[in-house]
């Protein structure tokens, strides 16, 4: 090591720095977004039929399965209707007997038997609607799934198409959250690469800040961007088989991969001018040079470095506001995993 000296021969006292270099390792970045928690299923369930509301079979929050009643309304009107349909019905059957056997007798035209044949088809089917109609007073469960709040009390009088309750189907959750475009852009070109979407460790923190405890994936992406945030919805679908999570909740997916081999370098072994990054890179003569880099991703006190470093390099960790461009110093080196292990501040 040796002093250095300006051109003009002015001479200057030593400058004691402290020099690392990049190393080459195994990253996980996490990135957090704030979500949206959905039932995959959440519908309104609603009267098909009016009348009076005589039954009610479940509980706010009760757990019922496919098929099972939940509603019952009055079906008075519904079973004189299926009883008159059904006399019809008989009687459109006793008049096409009679008009096929007198056919047989060449007493009447073949003529008259469509006729007799078309009123007990039609006397069927109203049959069939009127039946229909009866299965409307029970109004049962669509899926497997949990009951909210009631919006009818028994006893009430309820028109066709109002809403009785709303139902959620929580065996598997849907978990809304907004990307940027530069992030789905990544994501994007790490799929088209190659990667296993099942490479990505996608996890839920709840309100408590806890940990769900099961893991999730990307399930789906939406077809456009927000023009006015320049975000585009992601979701990911998350098993719920203990059912603690619930339509409406909130919370943040984080997001974790690991970028394989990158070059790391400690946030405050940079400097920046004019929007751009620099480093300063010792040579093999201990002279200084100041390198434009380029940041790929940052964590915490470290920066993972695309272009201009590469691993076994020196360059200035303490010091750098010491040190010019084309000096010679004298400097200690820092082994770069000590250095990284006891990292607590950003770049000066």
């Amino acid at each position: 090591m040796t002093n250095a000296n300006h051109a003009t021969g002015e001479h200057h006292a030593q400058h004691k720095i402290v020099v690392t270099s990049p190393v080459a390792r195994d990253v996980t970045l996490t990135r957090q977004y704030v979500c949206q928690i959905h039932s995959r299923r959440h519908i309104e369930v609603c009267a098909l039929e009016g009348g009076y509301l005589k039954d009610i079979h479940v509980n706010e929050g009760q757990a019922v399965t496919k098929g099972q009643t939940m509603f019952h309304i009055l079906p008075t009107i519904y079973e004189a209707k299926l009883d008159a349909d059904m006399a019809e019905a008989q009687l459109a059957q006793v008049e096409f007997d009679n008009t096929k056997s007198l056919v047989q007798q060449n007493i009447v035209s073949t003529q008259e038997l469509k006729l007799a044949e078309a009123k007990l088809a039609k006397a069927v089917a109203n049959v069939k609607l009127a039946q229909a109609e009866m299965n409307f007073a029970n109004i049962k469960a669509p899926f497997d799934g949990i009951v909210d709040r009631l919006h009818e009390q028994e006893g009430s009088l309820v028109e066709e198409g109002v809403m009785l309750t709303t139902m959620s189907d929580n065996s598997v959750m849907w978990v809304y959250f907004n990307v940027p475009e530069s992030r789905y852009l990544e994501y994007q070109e790490a799929m088209n690469a190659g990667q296993n979407q099942d490479a990505l460790d996608v996890q839920l923190r709840l309100a408590n800040h806890k940990i769900f405890d099961q893991p999730g994936k990307i399930g789906a992406i939406e077809a456009d961007f927000d023009s006015e945030t320049g975000n585009i919805a992601f979701r990911a679908d998350f098993p719920n088989p203990n059912g603690l999570l619930r339509h409406g909740q909130t919370g943040t997916v984080l997001i974790n991969q690991v970028a394989k081999n990158a070059v790391v370098i400690p946030q405050r072994a940079t400097f920046e001018i004019l929007a751009k990054k620099y480093a300063f890179v010792i040579d093999v003569d201990d002279i200084v040079h100041q390198r434009e880099i380029v940041i790929q991703n940052e964590k915490d006190d470290i920066f993972l470095i695309s272009e201009g470093l590469q691993p076994g390099e020196k360059i200035v960790l303490e010091g750098i506001l010491q040190v010019r461009d084309g000096e010679k110093v004298e400097y200690e080196y820092r082994d770069p995993d000590t250095v990284l292990g006891n990292l607590k501040y950003h770049a000066e």
